[in-house]
């Protein structure tokens, strides 16, 4: 990769139950012409790996996503954002890159977000990067070392099942540094006033 970015593979995760939606997908919602997924994938388009879990668009007009995602579903659906990160990278082949973005389909500012953690891992860092957006750390928006997400997934494989495990729980063994990012970089669409306010179409 060109400018000192440092190689990395990346999950997003589209797949939830968009319960405060009336179940309308997150991934399908349009900002400026583009599906909130169309605009992740492009944002980590320059991922060696980029997959997508949850399920593919079907909407019979859909065309070929920046990134070329591959997709899978964590099993049983809606686990939990755990559960989707650990189907995630089990699905990617090996050799993996040296880190893993691991964020959410339904953050406008994740292109902005992203820049910042492959800078700071540019510079050398030996821990996982996560963003802090005002004071709250958000795990769904993070640069992880592949060898410690690796070594997170099989320990926690090893005592069972990823099935409704909180992503604390997942990360508990990740080394981690706190990469704080710009007021509202990390916000996501939750409700129709988070869509409101993001500037996301409301149907």
């Amino acid at each position: 990769m060109s400018g000192g970015i440092p190689p990395f593979d990346a999950i997003i995760l589209s797949g939830g139950r968009s319960s405060r939606l009336g179940g309308v997908p997150k991934a399908g919602l349009i900002l400026d012409g583009e599906t909130l997924l169309e605009r992740t994938c492009a944002a980590l388009a320059r991922a060696r790996r980029l997959t997508v879990v949850g399920p593919a668009p079907d909407d019979g007009a859909h065309h070929p996503l920046p990134g070329a995602p591959s997709f899978v579903r964590e099993e049983p659906a809606f686990a939990g954002p755990a559960a989707a990160v650990v189907a995630g990278f089990r699905a990617s082949p090996q050799p993996r890159s040296p880190w893993y973005a691991v964020v959410a389909c339904d953050m406008p500012r994740v292109g902005e977000l992203l820049e910042i953690l492959l800078a700071e891992a540019a510079g050398g860092a030996d821990a996982s990067l996560v963003a802090v957006d005002g004071g709250r750390h958000q795990p769904l928006a993070a640069l992880y070392r592949t060898e410690d997400l690796a070594a997170a997934v099989d320990a926690v494989l090893s005592r069972g099942s990823a099935d409704n495990l909180s992503m604390h729980s997942l990360l508990a063994t990740v080394r981690s540094r706190p990469v704080p990012v710009p007021p509202g970089t990390t916000h996501d669409v939750d409700t129709w006033h988070d869509a409101r306010a993001l500037g996301v179409d409301v149907p």
